[in-house]
C-alpha cells in the first residue's frame, strides 16, 4: 500500500461502508488522506472509520442518501468546512436492483436503481466538482461495470446505470479537464462482495446448489479462473486518483480478468 502517496489529500468514498468502497477507503487512508466515508448504513460505515482511526489514520462518516440532492450538498459543505478542500472523489454508491426479465421488472426498483447508480453519482460530481475546479486539482473515479459495455439479461436496471455512468463520465471528463481535474471510470467484472451473492442468487431463485452452480460458472467464464478481490478494484481506483495516472482523461478501464474478452 506504501506505493500510493496521498499525504495531505482529502477523500471522500461514497459507499465507504462496505465492498470495494471499504477496500478503497482503507488503502487511501494507509496512503496518507484524511478519509470521509459516506454511506446510507451508519453501522458499517462508522466500523469503516473506526478501523482507520485505530490504524493512525484520519476519518469521518457522514450518513448520507446519495439520491437527495441536499444529503450530497451536506456532505461535500462538511469536507469542505473541515478541510477547505475536496482532492479525490470515488463516488462509488451502487445498488444492484432485482434480477428478473425486463418484462417482469418493477418500475419502483427500476426508479430506485436508476437513482442510486446515476443520479447519485451525477449529484457527486456536481457538487464536488466546482470546488475542484477552483482549486485547479483533484481527481474523480465513477464506479461503473462491465455491464456497462454488455448486455445484461435480467438487470435492464443495472446494466443502463452503468452504462449512463460511463457516458457522464466522458462527459465530465472533457468538461473538467481544462480546470486540471479528471474524471475517469473503472468497469468491475465478478468481484467477491455482497453484490456478487445477490447476482448469484438473483439468477437460482434462492437455490443454494443452483447459486453455487451459477457461482462456479462466473468464475469459470474468466480466462484467469477466478474473482476480483476488492482490494484488486481499489488499487486501479487509487492508481486513477493519483499522480501516477495524470494523463488519463475520461476514460474507463475494465478489471475483470479478461472475461469480456471472451
Amino acid at each position: 500500500m506504501g506505493y500510493f502517496n496521498f499525504t495531505n489529500k482529502v477523500a471522500i468514498v461514497t459507499g465507504g461502508g462496505g465492498g470495494i468502497g471499504r477496500a478503497a477507503s482503507l488503502k487511501i487512508a494507509a496512503g496518507g488522506a484524511k478519509v470521509v466515508i459516506v454511506d446510507l448504513q451508519e453501522e458499517s460505515g462508522m466500523n469503516v472509520v473506526n478501523e482507520i482511526n485505530e490504524d493512525g489514520g484520519e476519518a469521518i462518516f457522514i450518513k448520507t442518501d446519495v439520491t437527495k440532492e441536499e444529503d450530497v450538498k451536506n456532505y461535500v459543505h462538511v469536507t469542505i468546512d473541515r478541510y477547505s478542500k475536496i482532492d479525490i472523489l470515488l463516488n462509488n454508491a451502487g445498488w444492484l436492483g432485482e434480477v428478473v426479465p425486463i418484462v417482469d421488472y418493477p418500475v419502483d426498483v427500476f426508479d430506485r436503481v436508476m437513482d442510486i447508480n446515476v443520479r447519485g453519482v451525477f449529484l457527486g460530481m456536481k457538487y464536488v466538482l466546482p470546488h475542484m475546479m477552483t482549486q485547479k486539482s483533484g481527481a474523480i473515479v465513477n464506479t461503473a461495470s462491465a455491464a456497462g459495455l454488455l448486455g445484461t439479461p435480467n438487470l435492464v436496471a443495472y446494466g443502463a446505470s452503468k452504462h449512463a455512468v460511463l457516458g457522464m463520465t466522458k462527459s465530465a471528463g472533457v468538461e473538467a479537464a481544462p480546470h486540471g481535474v479528471r474524471v475517469n471510470a473503472i468497469c468491475p467484472g465478478g468481484v467477491d462482495t455482497s453484490m456478487l451473492d445477490s447476482v448469484v442468487f438473483g439468477y437460482s431463485k434462492g437455490n443454494a446448489e443452483e447459486a453455487e452452480l451459477k457461482r462456479m460458472a462466473i468464475k469459470a467464464s474468466s480466462p484467469d479462473g477466478r474473482y476480483a478481490d476488492p482490494e484488486e478494484i481499489a488499487n486501479l481506483m487509487l492508481y486513477l486518483v493519483s499522480d501516477l495516472s495524470s494523463h488519463i482523461v475520461g476514460q474507463h478501464i475494465v478489471i475483470d480478468g479478461g472475461a469480456i474478452l471472451t
